[in-house]
């Protein structure tokens, strides 16, 4: 967040910077050459097609900085990788599109353009995220004491008082401001140039301490001085002050240690930086060095453990919260005066209202006199008259008396009166509410016998509903019981027929199992013809030669019978059918099997 706050500022210079009629917008052409430099600078992969999509000409006009942030946010500082682009590049860019218009000094130019550029660096990292940017006074302050502490010059009060006179300064006032105070002293400028750049590096650049001082080697143990360059969480050493040869870098985190060395191999000012694989000794020019540099080391190591890659973004913040704090009580001050003054309007008017009670209590204690001795007066004259009323009272008390007495013994008759009417009013009331309850009731049985009368009338409608649909149930049931008995007679004669038809399988099952042991019977016996004849016939194709002995007919065995194969089975004439069951009965050593031409055989059971 805080690096892209810090590309915002520099941005936002660059896009004002492009408002040449201050009108608060810019062409569109001019902001595609910004965003195509800035997609440079930051090293962002440009897309031209974006671009063009996004600025494409129309009738909309030049377009304002809250239309070229959703831009700029999306496809630029989304995309930004810190440590991917260098800084001073996006800065000199900015730079350098917004002081051709606004940086023009005056003929008292003390500083140089690079000068220029970094205090205008150094504002902006001062500067709060409001826009337009303005840096408070005590910012001000405080960065031209950085920078004249360093040139060992201090700030007249003159400067000073107006300094403060101002509500804020804008960066071209501020730039100004230093260049009027630098001629007015006839500053040197490589002096100032060397003061705003290193309050440039320790602000902006995160050093903490930088100067050289003496390394012990590891491997030859020899001592060789190097420049130190201090920041959160790191001490970098190089060969040179211009840093651009690094030796070597040591982490200062929570595992590194800062100890003190005596003095020893004719060095003094010792110390040693201790971490978890090396110790490496180190020797500063004095003590009051040395007291700095681990006074450093333990800032950067704090930075480190909590997080913090700026010291100067912690001061910045603390200097806002004590300004805050600051006008806080400026205002609780104020508040308490204005209440102050408010509270003495207030006594000035109770003393005021006081004093007018006082003379009013003075005319009221006159008035009360007075009227006191008419008071007194007229309770004499009240005294006298009422007791001429008193007698006149006792006068007309008697005779109302006699009154009262002849009026009570009338009032009792009336309340005798009254208590009989009351007593036949109660009867009458009683009668009558009878009769609306009769009445009521009446009418309820009349009500209930209508109510009785339609549900029984509903109920012959659903009952005769009923009957209707039961008879109509009924006719459809004897009509299905009529279907189901056509069907189950068709099915009975189905069935009959395949009883037929399985009993007729059968006999001719019975008929062909017959056939089959017949011609069974016939095999055995062709077969034992054969045998007989294949015995005559061996007999006879060998005739007994002079000194052979006939050999038994047990003895004699029937030369092998050859099998036709079916070829030739098919190609010649048919043969007896006895040499055939013969060669039938051999191949199928008793087993029922089809065999030579018996196609006449019918189909069994199975086939069936």
């Amino acid at each position: 967040m805080a690096l892209r706050a810090a590309l915002l500022k520099s941005i936002w210079y660059a896009f004002t910077s492009l408002d040449t009629e201050d009108s608060g917008k810019v062409s569109k052409s001019q902001l595609k050459v910004l965003s195509h430099n800035l997609h440079s600078v930051l090293r962002i992969p440009h897309d031209p097609a974006a671009l063009e999509r996004h600025f494409s000409d129309d009738d909309d006009g030049p377009v304002s900085s809250q239309g070229y942030m959703p831009y700029l946010n999306q496809f630029i500082l989304d995309k930004v990788t810190e440590g991917t682009f260098v800084k001073e590049e996006v800065d000199e860019l900015c730079w350098t599109l917004c002081s051709k218009k606004n940086y023009r000094p005056d003929t008292l130019l003390v500083l140089t353009n690079q000068d220029a550029l970094r205090l205008w660096c150094l504002f902006n990292f001062l500067a709060d995220d409001k826009y337009p940017l303005a840096l408070v006074p005590e910012e001000a302050e405080y960065l031209l004491r950085k920078v004249s502490s360093v040139m060992t010059v201090e700030l007249s009060c003159v400067e000073l008082e107006e300094l403060q006179s101002r509500d804020a300064l804008s960066v071209w006032e501020f730039l100004e401001l230093v260049n009027t105070a630098a001629a007015s002293r006839d500053a040197d400028g490589e002096s100032l140039s060397m003061a705003v750049e290193k309050v440039y590096r320790e602000m902006v650049g995160n050093v903490l301490k930088e100067g050289y001082l003496w390394k012990k080697g590891h491997l030859r143990r020899n001592w060789t001085e190097r420049w130190f360059c201090l920041k959160p969480g790191s001490l970098s050493y190089y060969a040179s002050e211009d840093g651009k040869e690094c030796k070597g870098v040591i982490e200062m985190d929570q595992n590194c240690c800062v100890e003190v060395l005596s003095d020893r191999d004719g060095k003094r000012c010792m110390f040693c930086v201790k971490t978890l694989n090396k110790t490496f000794e180190i020797s500063a020019p004095d003590s009051r060095q040395r007291q700095e540099w681990i006074t450093a080391m333990a800032t950067a190591q704090r930075l480190s453990a909590s997080g913090r890659s700026s010291l100067h973004e912690e001061l910045k913040a603390r200097r806002r919260d004590q300004r805050e704090e600051r006008e806080r009580r400026r205002l609780l001050r104020v508040e308490e005066t204005r209440r102050l003054q408010e509270l003495q309007e207030e006594r000035e008017e109770q003393r005021v209202e006081l004093k007018l009670l006082k003379e009013a209590q003075m005319q009221t204690r006159v008035s009360q006199k007075e009227e006191e001795k008419r008071r007194s007066r007229q309770q004499e004259e009240l005294q006298n008259t009422l007791e001429k009323q008193l007698i006149q009272a006792q006068e007309a008390r008697a005779n109302l008396r006699a009154e009262v007495a002849v009026r009570d013994l009338e009032a009792e008759h009336q309340r005798r009166r009254i208590r009989e009417l009351e007593d036949l009013h109660h009867r009458l009331q009683e009668a009558l509410e009878q009769q609306i309850r009769a009445r009521q009731e009446e009418e309820t049985y009349r009500y209930t016998q209508t109510r009785l009368l339609a549900e029984e009338e509903e109920k012959v409608k659903s009952l005769l509903a009923l009957q209707e649909e039961q008879e109509e149930q009924l006719q459809q049931t004897q009509r299905e019981k009529l279907e189901l008995k056509l069907e189950m007679d068709k099915k009975s004669q189905d069935l009959d027929e395949a009883q037929k038809q399985l009993d007729k399988v059968r006999a001719s099952r019975r008929r062909v199992d017959q056939d089959i042991a017949a011609a069974q019977r016939k095999l055995r016996q062709a077969s034992t013809s054969v045998k007989h004849w294949n015995v005559q016939m061996n007999r006879l194709m060998h005739p007994i030669g002079p000194g052979e002995r006939r050999a038994s007919s047990g003895n004699l065995l029937a030369p092998p019978v050859r099998v036709p194969s079916v070829s030739e089975t098919e190609s010649r004439p048919p043969m007896k059918d006895k040499q055939n069951n013969l060669e039938c009965e051999d191949n199928s050593s008793g087993e029922n099997m089809d065999c030579g031409n018996n196609e006449n055989t019918e189909p069994t059971d199975l086939d069936v």
